[in-house]
């Protein structure tokens, strides 16, 4: 067995949302990823891919090179030009012009060698520049040996000829936007698992007879509704958690009466498993320009959507385009259509019958989802496409989440794409137009040049859920791992190599090429947890359960799907446990992105694979514990607010070791709300010190002054400013 053939056992089992046919395999021992998954028992609506994540795709993929530019939209591109001036005797001169925002106020100071002044500063990608020297702080001069213009004002400036570098700029930051137009990377997003959050109208309840139960597990529908999302946001729940938006589950029809087994993939065959699930994930579509009745009417949906706006959220619909349910109308009219709306069947990870693992755009999950063939059928990408326009011309949602995206066809999102700028300026807002944005998911911890394939704000995806750097914070935040920490994969590679620094030291040295390898206006959404994954308290426990893996590097790739039906986990009662929950969120909120808290995890709530990983929400008789962590993530919510160099500022190491890593975030110049802040993150079970911060800082989570020796308390973040 190669190397690649190993990894794709272990990590390309289940992509995508529509449901997941689950996979298992032959057990091997491989040193680089763990042991693959033994033949266990997967929900087939899971919402995701596999816990192992993507063998790069569907092969079809450009390869992403390792070196060269950046990537950006030729908006965002700079390239280097020289300015000169000649020395007269000048103190000072600073060179002021048109080629960044604000640089008419605040030019970039020029350096005087000989007999003349010299500055490289970047300028915009194919446009002319206006430029003056502003001379010892008082005088504007123009170089009457450079080329002339005159501006609107009648005012003579130089001007420098529109130019292009395709082989060395750089990106630019995207400017902060006007004034009532909402920035992405602001957002800070809450995913509202609907059936389990909050059952605000009983009426709209749904029952599945045969659904599968365990002692905390279900698979039927519990009664969780719009009604009662409504009911939690105009009580001031999220508002007062710092959150600014709702990812909520599917909101279009859904199978609702029927059971459907999972599969179970062992040597490359596939069968169903004994567990029956219901479609209260929302990714069994049957209509999809209709709502979920088990959710609510349509103007329960409408009144989700008003009241998120009222309050200053918004909402993101996850929309599953990758599949329907066999017993869907849709199904049964155009399967036989020529060409076929839908591919032929093919069990994904059924190898022995020449179906690929979950990397093409063609096998279906389970028996009982049909794979949408929008390669072929032109009529089907249509529809899906009007359809997922519908919601928002008729609900005025602000995003989409779109569901196992490496599975569909790109002419799919290019067909949506350019079309969501007719929905940018709806009236939600009030005023200027806004972003639409869309954020995918790929699956896949390791092949970052896939994930970042599908991003272009211009023509495709705004930014990704960043699976790669999950892994990474796990890893070094909650699992505590003290071996090395795993290589990035540019491209993907054969095999996963473990040869990064250990600990908080790792996690720097790959948060810094994390940061630069996506488009620079890209928005990626980080996270700890999600609906896939086991829940996010148990990978902090003292010592590593040992249904997680019997190591760090197995529990990274795990999905507990062994303990989701029996032998659940309790609730956890370590209050070090929640610490450290805390401190992965201190990660997440005080860098870039627009990070994602999922339903639960900000009490800490309990739970293995799928689907005992979405109990229903806990509303009442929290633990101390539990109340602790909800306050020290709201603190990080409200601190992060306030202070705009954690959502859009620039991060570098001011010290790290294994256990503590201390990090300046600073805005760019430019910045219409400049801004400095320190943060210190202590992994480590002891409290820590540091006497590298600048003198006359307060800390601001405790709200006391920072002098000298300053302790980072063991298993907590401190902020600075």
């Amino acid at each position: 067995m190669t190397p690649k053939t190993l990894r794709a056992l272990a990590i390309a089992l289940a992509l995508g949302g529509a449901g997941m046919a689950a996979c298992g395999s032959d057990k091997v021992t491989q040193v680089s990823y763990g042991n693959p998954p033994d033949a266990s028992l997967f929900d087939t609506g899971n919402g995701g891919s596999s816990p192992y994540g993507g063998d790069g795709g569907t092969g079809t993929t450009p390869p992403v090179p390792e070196a060269g530019p950046p990537v950006c939209s030729d908006a965002d591109k700079l390239c280097a030009e020289t300015f000169t001036y000649p020395f007269n005797g000048e103190t000072s001169v600073e060179l002021r012009g048109s080629f960044a925002a604000g640089a008419w106020v605040t030019g970039v100071p020029m350096t005087h060698s000989g007999s003349v002044w010299t500055v490289s500063t970047g300028v915009p990608w194919n446009q002319p520049v206006e430029y003056k020297f502003y001379v010892d702080g008082t005088t504007w001069e123009t170089n009457p040996m450079q080329p002339m213009t005159t501006d609107d004002a009648g005012d003579m400036n130089n001007l420098a000829a529109a130019i292009t570098c395709p082989n060395d700029y750089t990106c630019a930051t995207p400017p902060v936007p006007p004034a009532g137009v909402f920035d992405w990377r602001d957002a800070v997003i809450y995913f509202v698992f609907v059936d389990r959050f909050f059952d605000g109208d009983p009426s709209n309840n749904c029952s599945v007879s045969g659904s599968s139960t365990g002692q905390y597990t279900s698979a039927n529908y519990l009664g969780g509704d719009w009604a009662g999302v409504t009911q939690k946001i105009t009580s001031g729940y999220f508002t007062d958690l710092g959150v600014n938006t709702l990812w909520i589950t599917v909101p279009v029809q859904n199978a609702d009466a029927v059971t459907g087994a999972g599969e179970l993939c062992n040597s490359g065959a596939c069968a169903p498993d004994q567990y029956e699930f219901s479609a209260y994930h929302g990714y069994w579509p049957t209509d999809p320009t209709s709502v979920e009745k088990c959710f609510g009417s349509p103007s329960d949906l409408q009144a989700l959507v008003t009241a998120a706006h009222t309050a200053k959220l918004k909402v993101l619909f996850d929309y599953a385009m990758v599949d329907v349910h066999t017993s869907a109308a849709i199904y049964k009219q155009h399967v036989n259509d020529s060409p076929s709306w839908f591919t032929p069947f093919c069990q994904c990870g059924d190898t022995n019958d020449g179906c690929s693992n979950y990397n093409d755009y063609k096998c279906w999950f389970a028996p009982y989802l049909a794979h949408f063939d929008f390669t072929n059928s032109s009529a089907a990408r249509t529809y899906s496409v009007n359809a997922a326009l519908g919601l928002i011309q008729t609900y005025g949602n602000d995003a989409f989440r779109l569901d196992a995206i490496k599975q569909v066809d790109p002419s799919w999102l290019a067909s949506l794409r350019p079309q969501t700028t007719t929905y940018e300026s709806q009236a939600a807002d009030g005023g200027a137009p806004q972003r639409f944005y869309m954020v995918g998911e790929t699956y896949d911890f390791d092949d970052m040049a896939y994930i970042r394939s599908f991003i272009n704000p211009a023509t495709a995806l705004d930014g990704q859920f960043d699976f790669p750097l999950r892994y990474r914070i796990v890893d070094a935040i909650l699992l505590r791992d003290t071996g090395p920490m795993l290589q990035p994969a540019i491209p993907d590679g054969d095999s996963w190599e473990f040869n990064q620094p250990a600990g908080m030291q790792g996690l720097a040295s790959f948060m810094d090429f994390n940061d630069s390898f996506y488009p620079v206006d890209a928005v990626m959404s980080t996270f700890i947890g999600n609906h896939d994954l086991p829940r996010s308290i148990h990978y902090a426990e003292q010592t590593l359960p040992s249904w997680l893996g019997g190591n760090a590097q197995d529990a990274l790739t795990s999905n507990g799907s062994g303990n989701a039906w029996t032998g659940e986990p309790a609730p956890e009662t370590d209050p070090n446990t929640f610490e450290r929950l805390g401190n992965a969120f201190g990660v997440l909120l005080t860098n870039k992105g627009a990070p994602l808290i999922y339903y639960g995890d900000e009490i800490g709530l309990p739970g293995a694979g799928d689907p005992d990983n979405r109990r229903m929400m806990q509303w009442t008789g929290y633990s101390p514990a539990q109340q602790a962590l909800y306050a020290r993530i709201k603190a990080l919510t409200t601190i992060r607010a306030a202070h705009p160099a954690m959502r859009r500022g620039t991060r570098s190491t001011v010290e790290v070791t294994a256990d503590l890593w201390v990090y300046e975030l600073t805005t760019l110049a430019g910045d219409p709300s400049p801004d400095t802040v320190y943060v210190g993150i202590n992994r480590s079970d002891g409290d820590l010190t540091t006497t590298m911060l600048p003198s006359g800082l307060t800390e601001l989570i405790t709200n006391t002054p920072a002098t000298g020796t300053v302790t980072i308390p063991a298993r907590e973040t401190r902020i600075f400013h």
